[in-house]
């Protein structure tokens, strides 16, 4: 079975590794949540699970450089990237908001080499996102769509409220291979048998997750210490236990 594009299928990056890229699409996920599709010529490819990091320069000269997750496969020049804007920030409402399109930035990347699927493991999958790191186990769950793998996978996706669940539509309509549980931590919506809160072992034991899924626990940084530990409480082993944290 064919696993996903390769990271490298292009030439050396420029100077520094930065790279021209073009906005070409921005939609909405949430009320503060955006896709932001941009065109890198020369893009050499990256797998699921990568980040990259984003420059912006001002007239002035300043500069700013954030990074964000990869929210699809490896698709030639157009990399897909997932924007969450923070209240107050520098960049991310920029991105999300007032960027024009076809508009450039720079962009460096693939960045990261630990928190990926690269198509090797075809077994049963366990992911854990909390709010908008939902994107790179999005990422994932495409890659996995592509290749037409019938291995389980479980998503496990913690939202404050239902309005916060980013790609719904796409995650409504899953395919066969994967199971879908949505939990709400302070609202959740009318006629839910469960009520809203944190994720807990209970929630854990319901999932069809079989013994030996490789997990990938994506979200800020205490959803991510706390559902590690619960998967570790669970007799998960912890080598088969990937984190990435952000905040």
């Amino acid at each position: 079975m064919a696993g996903p594009a390769p990271a490298t299928t292009a030439g050396p990056a420029p100077s520094g590794g930065w790279r021209p890229a073009r906005l070409e699409q921005r939609e909405s996920r949430t009320a503060t949540g955006r896709t932001l599709r941009f065109r890198v010529p020369g893009w050499p490819g990256h797998l699921p699970g990568q980040h990259v990091d984003v420059r912006l320069t001002a007239d002035d000269g300043y500069q700013a450089v954030r990074s964000y997750s990869l929210a699809a496969p490896a698709d030639g020049d157009t990399v897909e990237l997932g924007v969450q804007a923070t209240p107050g920030g520098e960049v991310s409402p920029y991105l999300a908001e007032v960027l024009p399109v076809g508009a450039r930035v720079e962009m460096k990347g693939p960045l990261g080499g630990w928190f990926v699927w690269d198509g090797t493991f075809d077994g049963p999958l366990l992911l854990a996102a909390g709010g908008s790191g939902v994107v790179p186990l999005m990422a994932i769950l495409r890659a996995r769509r592509r290749v037409r793998s019938d291995a389980p996978c479980t998503l496990l996706y913690s939202v404050r409220t239902q309005d916060e669940v980013w790609y719904a539509d796409e995650l409504a309509a899953a395919p066969p291979f994967l199971s879908v549980r949505v939990l709400h931590t302070r609202q959740a919506p009318p006629g839910s048998a469960r009520p809203a809160g944190r994720i807990t072992s209970a929630d854990l034991e319901a999932l069809p997750a079989p013994a030996g899924s490789h997990c990938y626990v994506c979200g800020p940084t205490g959803f991510v210490e706390h559902t590690s530990d619960l998967l570790l409480a669970a007799e998960h082993p912890a080598e088969l236990i990937r984190t990435e944290r952000y905040g």
